[in-house]
């Protein structure tokens, strides 16, 4: 899950996979009667055409999540499935997770398997996820009722004591996006997320899409899962980024990383809404997705966010030993001293407006421009990063630690000289098997080290009986940064770490801004004293922390605009594409196409305002004529300490000399200086009225005609057609569509009404429910 951290796993991956698994779901939850769902739709997501989702399973009429009385927050934990305690090493099970402090599980990993398929490995007494045991342990006896033993018997189990929580499967992580664990613990580079969303020549693998998407319904069904969870790292169209072993695959198809992301994305959500609706249970789809503007600036506007119920933001490993400049793991605002900013230029380059980006703040802010804030959860890392041989900083604070002696297989010449041995205990190993110097560790063993202790377990981990430490990890705090390290000065190592002192600030920043909650990576760091052993052990001192934090917090904000905006929408889309790739991409320069899908001819003149975030400055501009001008700014100038507000308000408009009729697209160059998410919050104004846009999925909006009368759809409907009558000539040309009939890009077909297109393959798909980004087309009434 985090970036860096490659899981070692030295016992099989788990799991049975899920072709022809005869056994059914948990009961689902009590479905509301059709028609009422649609008022508990969170603000700007979307629904499947044609389908009821039982919203009402999970969102309150608010469309805030239902989380129990205390938890009007979220809590999530990663829960890794490597844990088992069969190598002798601390071992972390079901029942060791806090369960009342907690709201949503993350199980970590299952994979993606050669055959596209969700999977969690060959079934078997060795696999941790459903065919392991742990005998005598107490709290791990399983389930006798359920058809399978492991992680997710226990899951299964104790969530029928805490019915409030709920568990998610999460897909790829760092060593498993491109590639899984064998049964021999040897890493198969199958491809992963990359070929099965990604042809090689860089279009969407639809098939791919398709077996994957089927194969998570049904893992969701068979083990009990409230939803899914994809950690794909990463869809970027940045060289290089991910893991270097899949760097080959990767690079390849980068100029379609993105698109065949937003295209799996769709697929899920569409796939999981049809389940929920036929199981009465809403089904939640989420992401790990990354806080780097460098990854970011390769992902054009994440514009898969509005398939999410919420976005778990990856707000750590914003430093670490892949470099030399030394700095915390997980800041929560910039101070304007970043070495690794400075020394690229951003704080003296005047179109980035001094905003310095590798902070949790900035990542925040960042996806509030497209979403509201309770759709948005900020991660904090329950490891440490660290670094040995550091000169400069102050305390190694914005030092640095250069090194030519980089891990085999990092695909790395120059990196940072990471913390070893000691300050080193969850390291992973290169693909040379040696020690990655990377000074990684849980935070109970930090806390040792703080205290001055060696604790015993750290033979298990490959240390000698005897080994003693040198020097004293002195422990420093930045107010401005919101960041704990431990500086030891006769080795100059730095280790950045998180404890109360940041957590408690962490929590207080979520409930101040309406933020939805915390996701951490991962539940096995966290500490607690043990009294008996006299030392930090794993705990749950930092969940605890939280939940405190937030059980008395105001609900979550679940409105996206600030702002008020039109009750009536037109069905008018916009699409911001055609972005350079990588680092050609900058300034960041997409066109931005406008069609007007609705009945009204959009005259000269007309005006279009939206928000983009202030992740980026507030100096974006079109090239193409139509005087792009920011009208008001959440935020102005650098962001030490913190952005103001989410966002920068744009008008722009047509021509006076241009008119824009039904069908029609218009497109202009957009330039911005800075990674941004969808730009939201639409309106449209002509003839002295403003109206929202359909796309945009404001809650309670009604999609008119435009032409003074409603068509009596909602902003959920995600942009499709009415479905109601023809409002053409009442004669359809094209041969009606048949389900049997194989269809291939540009056949027409009609259908409802409708004249639609097939953009690709298809069988079975029925125009009209397969979304705006799906494989039919509508050309319009006929």
């Amino acid at each position: 899950m985090s970036p860096r951290i490659r899981p070692r796993h030295t016992l099989a991956a788990a799991a049975a996979a899920v072709a022809g698994l005869l056994f059914g779901a948990l009961s689902p939850t009590t479905s509301q009667a059709a028609g009422d769902h649609a008022s508990c739709r969170p603000d700007g997501l979307y629904t499947t055409p044609g389908v009821d989702v039982p919203y009402c399973t999970v969102y309150d009429d608010t469309g805030r999540e239902k989380m129990g009385a205390d938890h009007p927050r979220r809590v999530i934990g990663y829960f890794t499935g490597w844990r088992t305690g069969e190598n002798g090493q601390a071992r972390y099970l079901a029942s060791d997770i806090p369960w009342d402090k907690v709201t949503h599980l993350n199980y970590a990993f299952a994979h993606v398997d050669g055959s596209n398929r969700l999977s969690v490995g060959p079934d078997g007494p060795d696999n941790p996820a459903t065919g392991m045991t742990w005998p005598g342990v107490e709290g791990a006896a399983m389930d006798p009722d359920l058809p399978y033993q492991g992680h997710f018997n226990l899951l299964n189990t104790f969530k029928k004591d805490h019915p409030q929580v709920k568990t998610m499967v999460s897909v790829g992580g760092w060593a498993e996006t491109g590639g899984y664990f064998g049964p021999d613990g040897e890493r198969v580079d199958s491809g992963g997320f990359y070929t099965m969303a990604t042809h090689a020549d860089g279009s969407v693998n639809h098939a791919g899409i398709e077996t994957f998407a089927d194969s998570a319904v049904d893992f969701v069904r068979t083990y009990g899962f409230n939803g899914v969870d994809i950690d794909y790292e990463y869809a970027t169209s940045m060289q290089d980024a991910g893991n270097p072993l899949d760097w080959e695959v990767a690079n390849a198809r980068r100029a379609g990383l993105v698109k065949g992301y937003a295209e799996l994305m769709r697929v899920l959500r569409e796939k999981l809404d049809r389940a929920g609706a036929a199981d009465g249970q809403h089904y939640l789809l989420t992401v790990a997705a990354p806080s780097s503007g460098y990854l970011l600036r390769g992902m054009e506007t994440y514009q898969m966010q509005k398939y999410l119920d919420y976005v778990n933001i990856m707000s750590y490993d914003l430093h670490g030993a892949w470099n030399e400049y030394v700095g915390p793991n997980a800041a929560l605002y910039d101070d304007g001293r970043d070495a690794e900013l400075a020394a690229a230029g951003v704080y003296t380059t005047s179109q980035y407006g001094g905003t310095g980006y590798l902070n949790t703040d900035w990542a925040y802010h960042y996806f509030r421009g497209s979403m509201p804030a309770g759709r948005i959860n900020i991660g904090l890392p329950y490891y440490t990063r660290g670094w040995k041989n550091v000169s400069g900083g102050t305390d190694g604070l914005w030092g640095t630690a250069p090194s030519t002696d980089c891990p085999a297989g990092s695909g790395l010449t120059e990196c940072g000289d990471g913390a070893t041995g000691i300050d080193n205990l969850w390291h992973d190993k290169d693909t040379e098997g040696r020690e990655s110097p990377a000074g990684s560790n849980p935070m109970w063993h930090a806390k040792n080290l703080e205290e001055g202790i060696v604790g015993d377990y750290v033979t298990d981990y490959g240390l000698p009986a005897d080994t003693t430490l040198t020097g004293d990890y002195v422990r420093r705090y930045s107010e401005e940064l919101v960041a704990p390290w431990l500086w030891n000065e006769e080795k100059k190592v730095f280790l950045a770490t998180e404890d109360e002192q940041s957590v408690a600030a962490k929590a207080q920043y979520v409930v101040d801004r309406g933020i939805g909650g915390t996701m951490v990576w991962e539940l096995a760091g966290d500490y607690g004293w043990d009294e008996a052993a006299g030392r930090y052990g794993p705990g749950d001192t930092l969940m605890s922390l939280m939940y405190e934090t937030f059980r008395t917090a105001a609900p979550y904000g679940a409105q996206r605009a600030t702002t008020g905006l039109p009750s009536e929408a037109l069905d008018i889309t916009t699409e911001f594409t055609d972005f350079p790739l990588g680092d050609s991409n900058y300034p960041i320069s997409p066109e931005l196409r406008i069609t007007n899908n609705s009945a009204v001819t959009l005259p000269g003149g007309t005006e279009f305002r939206f928000d983009y975030a202030t992740s980026a400055p507030g100096n974006a501009k079109d090239q193409s004529g139509w005087g792009l001008e920011v009208v008001r700014s959440d935020h102005r100038g650098p962001n030490t300490g913190g952005l103001d507000g989410p966002y920068h308000r744009v008008s722009l408009s047509l021509p006076d000399w241009q008119t824009l009729p039904p069908g029609e697209t218009v497109s202009l160059d957009f330039v911005y200086h800075l990674p941004v998410s969808t730009p939201s919050n639409w309106t449209v104004s002509f003839g002295g009225k403003s109206y929202g846009l359909a796309g945009d999925l404001t809650r309670g909006t009604t999609v008119v005609d435009g032409s003074g009368g409603s068509d009596g759809g909602t902003g959920g409907d995600g942009g499709g057609s009415d479905g109601g009558s023809t409002g053409g000539t009442g004669e359809c040309t094209a041969p009606a569509w048949d389900a049997s009939t194989v269809y291939t890009g540009d056949d027409t077909v009609a259908h409802d009404g409708h004249t639609w297109r097939a953009q690709w393959w298809t069988q079975g798909d029925e125009p009209g429910t397969t979304g705006e980004w799906g494989v039919w087309e509508d050309l319009g009434t006929c």
